[in-house]
């Protein structure tokens, strides 16, 4: 298999230093840089596994730097984890709304921050393992993480991806938002209701056409009908 690269994206030396390190100790290759700027520079030359993105940054901020990099399907869609000293749920739920798929607040525990990248980029394999799938004009391939609507390349979120692909492998099938929280991040995972129907609102903005595919079901949760 080979060395996953790591692309970390943070201004403060120290703590790029305690975040390389928990990379290296997963047998991971880090790179860092202190922007933005620097990191799409990188982005155009290079492919990355997964990026560590802090929020506050010298020039464009993370926040803005989530939101250009999930709008150009020039770069090939990776998880983000936002790495953040802000706690509140607007803070976090604005960085879904952007796209970053996984978050960690400052000051963080060395082994939480190594057990999220390892989730996330376990979660991405255990797609590649799985089969193609065509629900209607949707076509989704784990293994590639292409995905069209009508057959127009889409540029679905990691999580995105993984809970259309949740939805559609089992039509029918209602997901409860403790549910969902539980096949994106683990159980246990600290998300507010609302940072998930944020995600379910984005998801069916990209869905175009079949947007409505994704039912609420009232007080259980979500669903994509037989």
């Amino acid at each position: 298999m080979s060395i996953k690269k790591i692309l970390i994206i943070e201004d403060e030396n120290s703590i790029a230093e305690v975040i390389a390190l928990c990379v290296k100790k997963i047998a991971c290759e880090p790179t860092h840089v202190i922007s933005a700027e620097e990191a799409f520079k990188l982005l155009d030359e290079k492919f990355y596994d997964l990026i560590l993105l802090d929020l506050m940054l010298p020039g464009m901020d993370g926040l803005d730097f989530c939101k250009n990099y999930r709008n150009n399907n020039h770069y090939h869609q990776v998880p983000i984890i936002m790495i953040t000293a802000r706690s509140d749920d607007a803070d976090i739920v604005s960085g879904i709304e952007f796209g970053a798929d996984d978050y960690i607040t400052k000051p963080f525990s060395p082994r939480v921050l190594s057990a999220r990248i390892k989730a996330r980029l376990r979660d991405r394999e255990f797609l590649k393992s799985k089969k193609t799938i065509v629900y209607k004009g949707i076509y989704m391939n784990p293994e590639t993480h292409e995905a069209s609507v009508d057959n127009v390349d889409v540029k679905f979120t990691a999580n995105e991806f993984s809970l259309l692909y949740l939805f559609i492998s089992n039509l029918g099938r209602v997901y409860s938002r403790d549910n969902i929280i539980d096949h994106l991040h683990g159980p246990g995972y600290p998300v507010t209701d609302r940072a998930i129907d944020v995600q379910i609102v984005g998801l069916r903005k990209k869905m175009g056409a079949y947007a409505d595919s994704i039912e609420a079901v009232r007080g259980v949760g979500y669903k994509i009908p037989r």
